[in-house]
């Protein structure tokens, strides 16, 4: 037995039971005194104040239980005002706030009289649950009671309204206040900058004498939140004294504004980390799409013994997706369990976003299975992914699972189901499910769900109807849907269409590099070699630079990228030659040619075959067969469309090799097996 076991049970019935109360330090040795109370028949001391204070610990101590707590009051004849007071202080701090609302009524139906200690918990509750319209009433109470005046009641009240965005409420008392505590004036403020009125807030930050490091932290915050980068590093510099928040927020606003270098820069600067800055520089590095760069940064956080929380996984998870990086992202998932890191929806989410974009559909699946509650990101996550696989009847199929689990799909939905029709062909389909948008779901249409359609329309060859669906919908086009419609033009050789759409894209966004190449593509086609030139030459002269194709491949956890006729890899040689080998031999076996169709330049054919034999994904392909085994599946990534000729070589390969090879272009899976691909030649 413990030494506080031992005291007690070695107390006289004395008294000396009230001395105990305050050097208990847990739950078994509060039921040790309880039980003591409970037996003694002729007390020497006050039994209610001793119960009182039973109550007050289960209730208020972080050692308690506010369960007990309820169960002992439950047991009181004639509850006290302290005890009733100690149970709503307690419950206002449960994670089940609205209980000490729901008490506090129960009590003034029993004739409870509340006092200036009641009132502030009860207030907190109403803040905490964001119940404006119980605070209001509270508020009433609190005036028939006398009590406005009550120091911290009006600072309560003025920090219930702020927070609700009530800020003509909380105007109103802070005004009348005479005796304004840090807590108002940092109230006033907080409201002030959560409704992105900084004007005003910095309108009260001035006019406070006493700043405390909580008043310039939200102001840093408010200014960051807006992406007032400027405004937020003045008060910043300013500071007489900085915590990790204030560092914190800084950080957070180079990272709203996308200013990476601002982000690392004060990263490098702070002087304490906490995983809350670790965070944010690895949500700037994965939305920037420096994914190498966030997965380097997470072996750093690592070391420095930082442990990861649920958002450290979510932004690494989104890294190893958008480079498609399988064997980081498995591994990532291996840590995850190893860590014990709960999987919950939104973690669950990004590691079927990850398992999808990697090319592992049937893991996606998986560990969609396995999610408790699927929210409609998850839905919409899942459906994305089997779209981008190009299953459409799966990504239908769930679709109608979703609506049967009565989930309510939202306008991401839409896009996710529409692209998976665009990439399957499935006409009517798309149609149909466009017009049942707003009758059926009450969804009205955005632009990306016309221009869904519009590239169904324009990739089937229909492409009067894709300019019909354009002149008629309800809004004006963007360049999204006039690009989808340019697309459709090129597949099915469209110059005259195309010209026309090409023109005015090229007008719409004079530095998008890929309107000038797609004109291009459709003159060179047509071997209109001139007007192919011409829009070279204007691409020259506005200083465009086409975007320039690049492929990734993972080998051993290090993601390896190539550019067209790269020579910069250390194994540069080796690569070409096994390429040439790869050429040769199914030259030799199948009778392969290169598709020189595309090709943008007036000239030699020997040159063109050359242009197009060091695509990037080529460069990638033939690194696989160098160091991937002859069953191991090789994957891909590629930033563009892959190109008519790579996609045939790639097929051919898959045959005369015997060899799976995923390959994840711009748009889409294209799964390569046995001289087939998974996007059936419809891309």
């Amino acid at each position: 037995m413990n030494s506080g076991s031992s005291k007690i049970r070695n107390v006289s019935s004395k008294g000396l039971v009230l001395s105990l109360l305050d050097s208990c330090k847990n739950m078994r040795e509060f039921k040790q005194i309880h039980a003591r109370i409970i037996k003694e028949e002729n007390p020497s001391y006050d039994v209610s104040f001793a119960t009182a204070k039973l109550v007050s610990f289960y209730a208020v101590s972080p050692n308690g239980n506010i369960d007990y707590a309820k169960a002992v009051f439950d047991q009181l004849q004639n509850p006290t005002t302290f005890i009733c007071n100690s149970l709503i202080r307690g419950l206002s701090s449960s994670k089940s706030p609205h209980e000490a609302i729901i008490f506090y009524q129960k009590m003034l139906n029993q004739g409870f009289k509340p006092n200036n200690f009641t009132f502030p918990f009860v207030i907190k509750a109403c803040t905490e649950m964001s119940m404006n319209q119980n605070g209001t009433l509270i508020h009433t109470h609190v005036i028939r009671s006398g009590l406005e005046s009550d120091y911290y009641i009006c600072s309560s009240l003025i920090h219930m309204y702020a927070n609700g965005k009530d800020l003509e409420a909380a105007k109103q008392l802070f005004d009348k206040c005479s005796d304004r505590d840090v807590v108002s004036w940092n109230s006033m403020i907080d409201g002030y900058a959560k409704c992105g009125n900084m004007e005003l807030a910095l309108s009260v930050f001035e006019r406070m004498v006493c700043k405390d490091i909580v008043s310039w932290n939200t102001m840093i915050n408010g200014f960051a939140i807006l992406g007032n980068i400027k405004e937020a590093r003045r008060l910043f510099d300013e500071m007489p004294e900085k915590n990790v928040v204030s560092w914190n927020s800084m950080l957070a606003g180079y990272v709203k504004c996308g200013d990476v270098e601002g982000a690392r820069r004060i990263f490098h600067e702070m002087p304490q980390r906490d995983v809350v800055s670790w965070n944010a520089m690895l949500a700037c590095y994965a939305q920037t799409g420096r994914s190498n760069e966030a997965l380097t940064l997470f072996d750093e956080m690592r070391v420095a013994g930082i442990k990861p929380t649920e958002a450290t996984m979510v932004s690494l998870l989104s890294a190893a997706a958008h480079l498609g990086a399988l064997e980081q992202g498995a591994h990532l998932h291996a840590y995850i369990n190893k860590q014990k890191i709960k999987i919950n929806t939104i973690l669950g989410t990004a590691l079927v976003d990850m398992y999808a974009k990697c090319g592992s559909i049937s893991h996606a699946k998986h560990i969609f299975n396995l999610i408790e509650f699927k929210d409609v990101l998850a839905w919409n996550t899942i459906i994305a992914g089997m779209a981008l696989h190009g299953q459409f009847l799966e990504a239908y199929q769930l679709f109608i699972e979703m609506l049967e689990e009565g989930v309510r799909p939202d306008d991401i939905t839409f896009v996710a189901v529409l692209t998976a029709c665009s990439h399957a062909g499935m006409v009517e389909e798309g149609q149909n499910l466009l017009a049942c948008m707003n009758n059926t779901y009450g969804i009205d249409p955005k632009v990306e769900h016309y221009g869904c359609v519009i590239d169904l329309l324009a990739r089937a060859g229909l492409v009067e109807k894709a300019i019909e669906l354009i002149e008629t919908m309800p809004m004006e086009a963007n360049a999204n849907a006039w690009g989808a419609l340019l697309g459709g033009c090129r597949i099915h050789g469209n110059v005259e269409v195309g010209e026309r759409v090409g023109k005015r894209l090229i007008n719409l966004q004079p530095h998008h590099s890929g309107r000038y190449v797609l004109l291009s593509n459709i003159y060179a086609a047509a071997k209109r070699w001139d007007d192919a030139r011409k829009v070279r030459n204007q691409m020259k002269t506005k200083g465009v630079v086409k975007l320039p194709g690049v492929s990734m491949i993972e080998l051993k956890g290090i993601v390896h990228q190539f550019v067209s006729g790269d020579q910069s890899h250390p194994e540069s040689d080796h690569i070409y030659n096994k390429l040439s080998e790869i050429c040769t031999v199914l030259k030799n076996v199948i009778g392969y040619s290169p598709d020189t169709q595309q090709v943008l330049f007036d000239i030699e054919e020997e040159e063109k075959e050359y242009a197009i034999s060091i695509h990037s994904e080529k460069l990638a392909i033939a690194f696989g067969f160098l160091h991937l085994g002859p069953r191991d599946t090789i994957r891909v990534v590629k930033n563009l469309r892959v190109c008519r000729d790579c996609h045939s070589l790639t097929k051919q390969i898959s045959k005369v090799y015997d060899r799976e090879i995923i390959v994840r272009d711009r748009n889409r899976f294209h799964i390569f097996s046995d001289g087939k691909c998974s996007c059936m030649d419809y891309w």
